[in-house]
Parts: C-alpha cells; sequence; structure tokens
C-alpha cells in the first residue's frame, strides 16, 4: 500500500520567512529578480551543456564587466569554481600561495590539494591581505624538486576577514606576481560587495588590474544556485572546459545558472543588492561601537563585522539570532549582513546584544 504523504505546500510548514540571522549571506533566499528570470529561461528545449541562448549572452555581459576577451564557465558551486580554475593556472607538480585565512585553504574541505592535486602555501596575514613582501615568504625554490613548484598566487576579494583590496593593492600584487613567473586567481565570493565598498567597476581590480582567472560568486548575492569562473587572460584558460568536465561542474541545463548571472550583472542588481549589505554592516558596526564590552576586530569594508564580546554572552544571543564563532575561545564572532538584511533585523539584533551584555 501507497503511505500516505503531507499534501500541504506552504513553506511556512518548514521555516519562518521573515526570520533572518547573521550567520551568513548563504543563508539568504533567492532575489525576486533572480526567480523571475528563471521563470523566462523555462519552458521549452535548449541546448544542454552551455550551448543555449542563455550562456552564449552570458558572454556579452561579462564582457561588460570585464573586458572583450573575458570567457565565462558557469559553474556549481565556490569550492568547484576555485577547483576548477586553480587546475587551469598549476601544473600537477605546481603550489598556490595563498593567506593562511583564505577560504580555500580553510573552508573547503582540502579540496584544492585533495581534487585539484596541488600544495596550498600559506602565508599568515593580520588582515588577510596579501602583499608582495608576503608573498615573498614563499615565493622561491622553483627549480627544487624537492618543493612543490610556486606558481599561483590567490587573492580573496573580500578577504575571509571582511577587508578589501584596493585596485593599486592587486595591481602591486599581480605585477610583482606575473614578474616571479606566477600567474594570479581571484576568488571573487563577494567581489560585487567590494565593488560597492570601493566605488568602482569590477574591471578595475580585476582585468584591468592584472588578474589572469576570477571565481566570480553569485549565491551570496542573490543567486539561487551558481557560480562562475571567468577567464581573463584567454591563455590562462586555454583547456578550461575540459577541466570543468573533469572537475563535476559541468551543468547540463546551464541556462539556470547563466540566466540567474544575466539578471545580477546585465543591469544593477548586483550593485544595488552589495550596496544593501554593505550599509547594513555599517549601521551594524556603529551600533555595536556603542554597547561597552564588546569590540569590533577588523575594518568593516563589506557587509562582514567581526567583533568580539564575552564568550556566555555569544552563547546567550545565538539563541535569538544565528550566527557563528569565528574563534570561540577568545568570543570572536562574525556576524554577516545579505542583500535582504533589513533595519529593524539590524536594530532588533542590536537591542538583543545589549540586553544580553546587561545581563
Amino acid at each position: 500500500m501507497t503511505p500516505p504523504f503531507p499534501t500541504r505546500t506552504d513553506a511556512r510548514r518548514h521555516h519562518d520567512p521573515s526570520v533572518r540571522g547573521f550567520a551568513s549571506d548563504n543563508y539568504a533566499g533567492a532575489h525576486p529578480e533572480v526567480l523571475a528570470a528563471l521563470a523566462v529561461a523555462n519552458g521549452g528545449h535548449q541546448t544542454a551543456y552551455g550551448e543555449d541562448d542563455y550562456t552564449d549572452h552570458l558572454q556579452r555581459v561579462m564582457h561588460s564587466h570585464f573586458g572583450p576577451t573575458a570567457e565565462a564557465f558557469p559553474v556549481f558551486n565556490g569550492t568547484g569554481a576555485n577547483v576548477t580554475a586553480l587546475q587551469a593556472l598549476a601544473d600537477r607538480w605546481g603550489a598556490v600561495i595563498c593567506a593562511e585565512s583564505a577560504h580555500i585553504n580553510v573552508d573547503e574541505g582540502g579540496a584544492p590539494e585533495r581534487m585539484a592535486g596541488l600544495k596550498l602555501l600559506t602565508v599568515p596575514t593580520p588582515d588577510g591581505k596579501l602583499t608582495p613582501e608576503l608573498i615573498d615568504r614563499q615565493a622561491f625554490g622553483w627549480d627544487d624538486e624537492h618543493r612543490a613548484m610556486p606558481q599561483v598566487v590567490s587573492l580573496a576579494q573580500n578577504t575571509e576577514l571582511g577587508t578589501v583590496y584596493t585596485p593599486d593593492e592587486i595591481r602591486a600584487i599581480a605585477d610583482h606576481a606575473h614578474g616571479l613567473g606566477m600567474k594570479v586567481h581571484l576568488d571573487g565570493a563577494r567581489l560585487a560587495n567590494a565593488a560597492a565598498s570601493l566605488d568602482v567597476p569590477m574591471r578595475a581590480f580585476t582585468n584591468a588590474a592584472g588578474v589572469d582567472v576570477l571565481s566570480l560568486g553569485g549565491t551570496k548575492n542573490g543567486l539561487l544556485f551558481g557560480e562562475a569562473v571567468v577567464v581573463l587572460d584567454p591563455e590562462a584558460g586555454r583547456h578550461m572546459k575540459h577541466l570543468r568536465k573533469m572537475s563535476m561542474q559541468l551543468a547540463s541545463k546551464m541556462r539556470f545558472v547563466s540566466v540567474q548571472f544575466e539578471a545580477l550583472l546585465a543591469k544593477d542588481l548586483w550593485l544595488r543588492s552589495a550596496r544593501h549589505a554593505n550599509a547594513m554592516a555599517r549601521r551594524l558596526a556603529e551600533g555595536v561601537r556603542s554597547v561597552d564590552g564588546v569590540e569590533i576586530l577588523h575594518p568593516v569594508q563589506a557587509n562582514a563585522v567581526f567583533a568580539r564580546l564575552p564568550h556566555e554572552v555569544g552563547l546567550r544571543l545565538q539563541k535569538r539570532f544565528r550566527f557563528y564563532f569565528w574563534d570561540e575561545a577568545a568570543g570572536d564572532v562574525r556576524w554577516m549582513c545579505s542583500f535582504d538584511t533589513t533595519e529593524d533585523d539590524v536594530d532588533a539584533f542590536l537591542l538583543a546584544l545589549k540586553e544580553e551584555m546587561a545581563r
């Protein structure tokens, strides 16, 4: 006998859509304009595996942001984008220099090393940002067969600590890396937030600054799913379509990834959403600074606020709002704002923080 199944489809039975926290911009839903674009792309048949009209048009959209030689390869997720991109830039015996706090080092389950077969050479940084001088701590031994060969410098914009590179800083790194015979990869999971913070086009610190390959984020800025590897130096991405397939990142119905990026990038949705998320983080930081006993740890330059507060306060506050400890032993926390964070959300959180600090 067929067992009975629930007939209700109301999502409210699973969660309250009015509840928002500060754990991650990945917690947010999809932007309504992105959902509308998915509906437009649905229906009828389109060629699979990226030979569809939407992926073709996406290339022209990418050219408007990253120059006429840019080529986008939509993928499923951020780790997949980074692993695919780094494989394109490094030989089997190659290594990637990155900040010790980089997402590829601490938050991707070892995928760059396990799946891409390369070595990460990490450098401690006070603010998550590399410099030419810090890169030189690992940029040596190219002819030493006992050491993985440094071939790539990987940056994150924004960094994992919420800080932002200026275009000049990235240009200095790219010039230095290229002078040493290395390529430059940029993990742009929150690239839009950096552009909004700096009030410059994304090209200002990507192709115009000498970046070779970009991992372009979408889900943290309102996409339902999907990221993209954007090849800025055509020579660096000669085999990207093969690497994407080998990395299990080739979507058969790619139009549904591509149309989301079109909705995000063809007009100004990417910038509107990023500016709003950044503004909510600034509002949150300004309120936190007025709370005795809570310390802001890093400059609030995008949509993240890192703070230190008594551990027991953090635990109590977590029962009222979702967020993560960054270093639980020290009482360090990370609060993230999203495109759908409201002023009321921020103010309610600040009120809860003040109440818990007063207990």
